[in-house]
């Protein structure tokens, strides 16, 4: 299995702020991963796809998505029915880290293929401490070999 210290993580967050704060509770909770952040869903799609539209090969590492719903261009959940309908991004693994904590919004993300979810608690501490435990799941987190690698862009 990949070692969780290899996998490199990619926050999709439009708000700069809540990513700054995503990677300093990640890196307070010991996580040392390199950590990616696009600031709409569009970018990161383009990003986990050019390999596919250039040769279709695979590359250097693995990742881990952190994903918003609501950003501009492409939401959450489109870039959730994207990366679930190439065979190249079927398996990446995919948290949702959002405000929306509506029911019937974790059942869709969940249906559409999204392994944790994830609501970002309004309170600054409450989201810092939220973020630094999603770190201590990335500590014992384990990935699945099948999971295609991606070089960077």
């Amino acid at each position: 299995m990949p070692d969780m210290d290899q996998v490199t993580i990619l926050v999709v967050e439009d708000d700069p702020g809540h990513a700054r704060l995503i990677e300093m509770n990640l890196r307070r909770a010991g996580i040392s991963n390199e950590i990616q952040w696009f600031e709409d869903g569009q970018k990161v799609v383009d990003f986990l796809l050019q390999e596919e539209k250039q040769d279709g090969g695979g590359s250097s590492r693995s990742l881990l998505l952190l994903l918003d719903l609501n950003m501009p261009v492409l939401n959450g959940y489109q870039v959730l029915e994207l990366i679930r309908s190439h065979e190249q991004t079927r398996h990446l693994p995919v948290a949702i880290l959002t405000t929306t904590d509506d029911e019937r919004e974790v059942t869709r993300c969940y249906e559409l293929g999204c392994n944790v979810y994830i609501t970002k608690p309004v309170d600054y501490d409450k989201f810092a401490e939220a973020v630094r435990r999603l770190g201590l799941l990335f500590c014992v987190m384990k990935m699945p070999e099948g999971v295609k690698k991606h070089e960077a862009a």
